[in-house]
This record gives structure tokens, sequence and C-alpha cells, in this order.
């Protein structure tokens, strides 16, 4: 009981934290629309399933053992966010024509948007890394540990779930949507500085 009080105690603020995912499904719900947000927090459940099925397996241990691994896959997850930014950033502003090719984002592109964000995200690699080493004992059932990593998974999607709703709701939309160019540019910054401050990491271990 107390193990699984720390697994659910962690996930949630974990889950919580600002980082990539949010700015992602927070952007795509604005931007776009509620099924586009959605869409992207599942992708990012699918991604955390991936973490959790390669913890199991022991891959887990080679990466932490291995600071060229390990920094391989920081450099990629950083690539992926400045080249998401840079996406962002470059975007032209739409005018009331254009605004229905911009919102035009497939179910598998909002998809696969939110698995590779998450997927290529070493802080998530880490938090379920140091979840599964050190706070969920090696004498725990393999059937608890894929149910611990299904929680954190379904957990991540009904969080960002609720923030694609939050945020593509009319009363927030609508006000926001007027600075739409600008809110492209602010999370472009964020996913380009936080895809630099990761490759400066990796450089410096």
């Amino acid at each position: 009981m107390t193990e699984l009080i720390a697994v659910i105690t962690i996930t949630m603020l974990a889950v919580v934290s600002p980082g990539p995912d949010f700015a992602m499904v927070t952007r795509n719900s604005l931007m776009l629309s509620r099924r586009a947000g959605v869409l992207t927090a599942l992708g990012i459940g699918l991604g955390v399933l991936i973490h959790v099925g390669y913890t199991l397996v022991g891959v887990a241990l080679l990466i932490q053992q291995s600071i060229w691994l390990f920094n391989a896959i920081k450099l990629a997850g950083a690539a992926y966010l400045v080249y998401l930014g840079i996406t962002m950033l470059r975007a032209r502003p739409a005018g009331p024509a254009g605004d229905g090719a911009r919102a035009a984002m497939s179910d598998a592109a909002a998809l696969r948007t939110g698995l590779l964000t998450n997927a290529l995200n070493p802080k998530t690699t880490v938090f379920i890394v140091s979840l599964f080493m050190q706070v969920v004992r090696p004498d725990t059932p393999l059937a608890v540990q894929i149910g611990y990593g299904a929680f954190i998974s379904l957990a991540h999607v009904a969080w960002f779930s609720v923030v694609a709703v939050c945020f593509s709701s009319g009363a927030v939309r609508d006000r926001l949507l007027a600075a739409r160019q600008g809110i492209d540019r602010v999370f472009g910054g964020l996913l380009v500085a936080c895809g630099v401050l990761l490759a400066a990491a990796s450089g410096s271990r």
C-alpha cells in the first residue's frame, strides 16, 4: 500500500509539472481544435507506455549506465523539440480565410505529435526509470508493475485531456485566438529553449 501511494503521489506531481507535453497539448487545443488536443494527450499516454515498456524489460538499466546512449536519446529529443519550435516560430499569421487550413491536422498527425513529444522527452525517461528503480520494489509482481505503468499512462492522458478541454473551450479560445500568432511565437520559443537546454546538458556530461 505504501508503494502504491508513493507511485500515485509521484506520478500526479510529475504529470502536472509544466514541460513540452503541456506546451504541445495547450498549443494544439488552442490553435487547432479540442479533438487535436485530446488526440495529442492520447499520444502522450502512448509515449509513456514506451518508457514503461523498455524499463520493464531492463533496457532502462543500460540507459542508466551508458552515458553516450542516454545523451543520444537526449539529443534526439532536443532536436525534435527545436524542430517543433522552429515550425511554430515560422508559422505565418492566418486571416479569417486561412483559419480552416490552419486547423487541418489529421488525427494521425495529432496522435503522432503527442507520441513523439513524450517518447523523445528525456525527462520522462528519468522519471519512469527513477520511479521503477527506486520506488517500486524488485519483488513486486510483474502484473502489478504493469498496472503501475498503465496508471501512469492513463494519468497523463486524463490530465492532458482536461488541459485540452479547458484551452479549447469557447470562453478561453475566443479571447486568445486574437493573439494566435503571438501564442505560436511563445510556445515555439519555449520548445526551442527546452531543446537547446537539453542539448547543452548532453554536451556537458
